[in-house]
This record gives C-alpha cells, structure tokens and sequence, in this order.
C-alpha cells in the first residue's frame, strides 16, 4: 500500500475515525445479517441449472401438479407385529392428519406391509414455496397425532427428509459461529500467550461477519443469489478462518516493526506497508479463485462463488483498516506480557524455523525431492476416492428418522410412491410414451396419461432410494425410452431426476472450473512476484498438496469413517478452498523471499523469510484447519468431509510444502527461482530500498 495511505490510516486523528466509522458499519449490518437464515434456499431443485432436463420437466409439469406440494411418510413399525387396535388407531390418525391446516388431496393409508410388522399412511402438505422450512414444525405435529403403542413412527417421503435436513442446518447461525470462535480463541491464547491481545482478531473478525452476511442478504433479495445452508456454513468458516490469517500476519510484521521503530503509529505504517501487497494478493487470489464458481451450471455452487467473494472482500477490507487501528489505539502493553520493547532484538532469529532452514540448506535438493515423492505416494490414495454420489441414508453422519423410516419400508416390502419418474410430452404421443414406460425394471406401473391441452403427464413410482444408483439407471432408462418416441419431446424429472442432473452438472464443472481456477492463480503470482518460474513451481506444489490431502483423506473416508462416498461436487469444492488458501501460505513466504532477496540474495533471503514467517504461517495454518474441522459438528457427510480434507490440506501445506519443499527449492535454485527477471543475477543491482527504516528491515 502507498507509504501516504498506510499513514494516513494508523495516525493519531485518523484511527478514531476509522474505528468510528466500522462502528457505524456494524450497527447498520448487524439488522441485515441476522436475516440472512431466512432467506436460504435448501431446496434441491433450485440447484439446478435452467438447462437441466429435470428443471425443464418441472416447469412443464406445474399445470398438472403443485410444485410446492410436499409429499410425507408416516411409518409405524411394532416388531411384535400390528393388531386390529394398532390399525383402528392409524386409521384414526389418518382422519386428525386430515384435519390438519393445508393437507393437499386425501390422505392415503395406512397401507400394511405383508409381514404385518409396518404400515404407512401418506399425507401431502402444500405449504407454499415456505413448506420446505416450516416441514420440522409440520413433523412435530405429525408426531403427536401418531402414537404406536409398544411400536414406534418415523417420518418419512420428501416431507421427513425436509425436516431432517433443516433439523441439520438447523441453529447453524449460531453453532457454527460459536464453534468456530471458540477454537480460534484456544489457538490465538497459544500463539500470542496474551490474556488481551486475541480480542481484537475475534472482534475484527465478527466486524467482518455481520458485513459480510448482511452484503449477501441484499444480494439475495436484490440480485436473485441462491444461497443454501451450506454456502451459510462455508461463509462463516471463510471470514473467520481468513481474518484471523490475515490478522495473524498483520499482527507479527507490527510486532517486529515495534523493535525497530519507537513511536508505534510509525511502526503499524511501516508493518502496513510491508504486510498489505501480500494480504491483498491473498484475497485476490481467494476472490477471484471463488468468483471463478460462477461459471459452474449448478446454481448452488455458482451461488458460493459471490457469497465467499464477497466475504473475502470485507475481511480483508477489516483486517487492514480495523485492525490497525485498534493495535494503535491499544498500545504496546496490549502484548503483555510479551511486550516488544523499541532497540530488542527478534526471537525469531534462533528458534525453530531458524534451525528447520539450516538444516534443509544442507542438502536442499535432496530435501525437496524426497518430499515430493512422499507427496506423490500420498496421492496414490485417490484412486479409493468415489465422487459418484451419496443415497439419502447415507448423506448424514448420524441416524435420520426419515432414513431409518424409508429403510423400514424397503426391508418390510413397502413402496415408498413419494419417489416419481414425472414424464411430460406431447398429448398425441401420450399413449406411446407410457407404453415404452411400461417394461422398464425398477419403476412401478405408469399411471394413465393426463393430458392439459396439447400437453400429457405421464407419472410411475421408482422402487428405489431417490439418490440412489439404482434410481439414476432407472431415470436413464425412462429418458431414453421416452426420447426414443417420436415427435413426442419427452421430458423427464422427478427427484432421483434432479439428483442425476445435479451429479452431471457436478461433473461437468469440474472438469470446466478447476483449469480455470489453475490460470487464473498463476496469472496473480507472475504479477505479484514479477516472474514466470517461481509462479510455475508454486502452483505445481499446491497441486500437489492438494492430490495428496484427497488421497490421504480418500483413504480416512473409507477406512476410518466408514462414508460411503463422495458428493459429485466435493472435488470441486476442496479443490477451491485448498489451491486458493493453500496458495495464501506460499504467498506469505515468497513475497518475504523476495522483499529479502534485494538485500541479501535469494539464499540467505529465503532463509530469513521462513525464520521471520514460519510461526505466523504455521499458527495461521492451524487456525485455518481448525476452522474447517468445525465444520464437521453440522451432520451432513458434505460439510464433514469438506472439513477434513481442507484442515488436511493445510496442514501439510504450512507444515510440509511452505517450510519444507517451497524452501528447499528456492535454496536449490537461487537466483534462477525469478526468471527470467534479473532480480538475484548478474546484471545492473535492483534499486535499493528507500522506505525509512530504524534498524533497517532486512537481517543484520
């Protein structure tokens, strides 16, 4: 940043208006982000692309069927078998179920299963576009008009599911953020070993948050953003996970300029100037690496993309303005008891990062070649990972009721008819269309054709869980069956539908986003560091990291966890977060590397940069993890896996790739790491650096 801003921002007059300002700023957010919960949209079939064939057929079928209808199971199970009373009971049921506010249609049941174990009664709830988050209210209802003596009732069908999904996501507000402040704090008392200091990231932090959800709040009522529970998850752990990165790197530079400087508004100037081109490269290469999302067909991906963009700006907006204006309104006494005094020299000088780069300048080449295979080996592990999808029993991490009920159905003979192939084609072919239906395995009888006008709708249950693969063959069947009719132009949807178009959408994007994101990183790097190999080797170990955190945590997955698999979009998503974070790190290092390098080479500058940067980096990395990790107190196997796989990811890109391979390489190659520019080669010497130091801002 200019030396006249940087002043500007940390003067004696000037930090009272910027804190005055952010003060004005939370109070006015704080209204708008407490909305944003409520204007989430879980619903998977605003998900999916406009082009999507399922997307299509529900528009088509909207004359035919109420597309806010929600179909419900009530199962009741008594292992010592019904009795007449249990009947009488459920049919009495089905009357109060009737009775219920915005029941849709007769309510169906209770049918019994063969074994007489299991019975099912089906009500329909059209609430409007609001049912799906008010299906927990409905449920509780459901569940007290349903008592089975001796036995007991699951909800079940599109309804139960609902309920357990926003049970899921349910307080995520509030979980979440406590969950995730309460880990960073730990790591902040550890690092800093300050009873104060850790205020004032967690403070800035939660500045940023109420910015950051109230500027997606108006996106989503003014720009038509999707944003989902899982976008909201992702948002919190993102502002939080980034500030207090961000503040950690700000706060170390202040630190080591107060040793050098005796007035400390000086010294938060210098520090600002210094830290902030690399905090800016950071969020610019998160903000871009996200915004990149937009290009994804599936709309709640697409969505992420400005939400987490939008947090990154604001972070980082806090963190170089909030922040320093409060360390110069604190003072020096605000790292008690560690306080650093002006004229002391820098503990970092001799402790373990010190003694970690004297040990790989021994034999640097060797250091960085042995690691890179260990990486490669690790990448050997995502070969078990399988990204094909995940059934609804196996999407949680814990038991469902709406899973434990539409598992007691299947196993007890019971079709669960919540779950249809819905065709719409043309009236003429109609009754071809439901005759090429009709020898398909898997799908129920279709029922006769009901024609609106020029158009028919053709509907037959699917005898298998909607996310399943077995459902996915089934669709397919359908599809080509029916597209096979001529002049009848066939559309197909339904839920296992919209779940196959949501795995193909998935698919394609990452096929389309990842190389995007690649260029898009690498473009930042050759401007920020002023070359073209440097960038080059950068992005091959982040890509690296990356293959071997999704091999490692393939293998955790399957072995440790017992998940069944993947979402088709966890590959896309972890590749995101891990190249556009992971690259944050080597950011940090490489533009410490190069700032040294003016003065003392790339050799003994890259040395000093990890002396100086190791433990910022290394506590920012184990803020980061932990933050993602948080995110595996929310039930969904997604978000589980997502945590684990980044907090992997980090961990060896701050432990092993920054300090250890980036390191070693740059020791090997001197120099040459900057071509082609001459920065560290023969030729006319760099300019020297005339920014106004006490002590001088390089190593003695």
């Amino acid at each position: 940043m200019p030396q006249m801003l940087t002043s500007r921002l940390t003067g004696p007059v000037s930090k009272w208006v910027v804190l005055g300002l952010w003060i004005l700023v939370t109070v006015g957010s704080s209204v708008l982000a407490s909305r944003l919960v409520d204007v989430q949209n879980n619903e998977t079939s605003s998900w999916l692309p406009e082009s999507a064939e399922s997307t299509r057929a529900l528009a088509e079928t909207e004359e035919f069927r109420d597309p806010d209808a929600i179909p419900t199971v009530v199962v009741y199970v008594k292992d010592s078998g019904l009795a007449r009373t249990d009947m009488a009971a459920a049919q009495a049921d089905a009357k109060e179920f009737a009775a219920l506010d915005h029941v849709e249609g007769e309510v169906v049941g209770p049918i019994p299963s063969k074994d007489g174990e299991v019975m099912q009664t089906i009500v329909t709830f059209d609430y409007g576009s609001e049912g799906w988050e008010l299906m927990p209210g409905i449920a509780d209802d459901l569940h007290e008009i349903a008592v089975l003596d001796g036995g007991d009732v699951y909800i079940a069908g599109p309804g139960g599911q609902a309920a357990d999904s926003a049970e899921a996501f349910g307080g995520i507000d509030t979980t979440l953020l406590f969950s995730t402040l309460g880990v960073v704090i730990v790591i902040l008392l550890l690092t800093y070993r300050s009873p104060v200091l850790w205020l004032l990231p967690i403070l800035c932090a939660g500045v940023a948050l109420f910015g950051s959800q109230a500027l997606v709040y108006l996106l989503v009522r003014f720009a038509d953003l999707t944003v989902n529970g899982q976008s909201y998850a992702i948002l919190t752990i993102l502002v939080i996970g980034a500030g207090t990165d961000y503040a950690l790197l700000l706060v170390a530079r202040y630190r080591e300029e107060l040793r050098r400087h005796e007035d400390r508004h000086e010294a938060m100037a210098f520090a600002l100037r210094r830290a902030a081109p690399a905090i800016l490269a950071s969020a610019l290469t998160v903000t871009l690496g996200m915004l990149c999302l937009v290009f994804a067909e599936m709309n709640s991906t697409a969505g992420l993309g400005p939400v987490a963009a939008v947090g990154i700006v604001v972070t980082f907006l806090v963190q170089v303005t909030l922040l320093p204006a409060l360390l110069v309104i604190s003072g020096r006494w605000v790292f008690w008891p560690r306080v650093p005094s002006y004229g002391s020299p820098e503990p970092t000088r001799t402790g373990l990062w010190a003694r970690v780069g004297h040990r790989i300048a021994r034999r640097p080449r060797v250091v960085w070649v042995s690691t890179t295979v260990l990486l490669g080996v690790a990448c050997l592990g995502l070969f078990r990972l399988d990204a094909s999808g995940l059934s609804t029993e196996d999407t949680y991490t814990q038991e469902i009721e709406s899973v434990t009920g539409q598992q007691l159905l299947a196993a007890h003979g019971l079709l669960d008819e919540s779950n249809t192939v819905q065709v719409v084609s043309s009236s003429a072919q109609a009754g071809e269309v439901r005759t090429a239906m009709s020898d398909i395995d898997g799908l129920g009888p279709p029922d006769r054709p009901t024609v609106h006008g020029e158009t028919a709708y053709v509907q037959a249950v699917i005898a298998h869980d909607v996310s399943s693969p077995q459902s996915f063959a089934v669709v397919e069947q359908v599809r080509d069956a029916t597209h096979a009719v001529p002049e009848a132009d066939a559309l197909v949807g339904g839920g296992s539908a919209a779940f196959l178009d949501i795995r193909e959408a998935s698919t394609r994007d990452n096929w389309v986003i990842i190389p995007v994101i690649l260029v898009m990183v690498l473009l930042i790097l050759m401007v920020l560091l002023r070359a073209v190999l440097a960038p080059l080797i950068l992005v091959a170990t982040v890509v690296l990291s990356f293959g071997a955190a999704m091999g490692i945590s393939a293998v955790l997955f399957e072995y440790v966890f017992g998940f069944e698999g993947s979402d088709p979009s966890f590959p896309l998503f972890a590749f995101v977060f891990l190249v556009a974070l992971g690259i944050d790190y080597n950011i940090f290092l490489m533009t410490r590397v190069r700032e040294e390098t003016k003065h003392s080479g790339t050799r003994e500058g890259s040395l000093y940069a990890l002396t100086t940067t190791g433990g910022v980096i290394t506590s920012a990395g184990l803020v980061l993890a932990a933050t993602f990790l948080v995110l595996g107190t929310i039930p969904v196997v997604f978000l589980a896996e997502l945590g684990v796989a980044v907090a992997l990811g980090v961990i060896l890109d701050t432990m092993v790739v920054r300090s250890v391979l980036v390191t070693a390489i740059n020791l090997d190659l001197g120099g040459r790491i900057w071509w082609p520019s001459r920065l560290d080669r023969p030729g006319p010497p760099p300019e020297p650096d005339l920014a106004p130091t006490a002590g001088g801002a390089g190593p003695p």
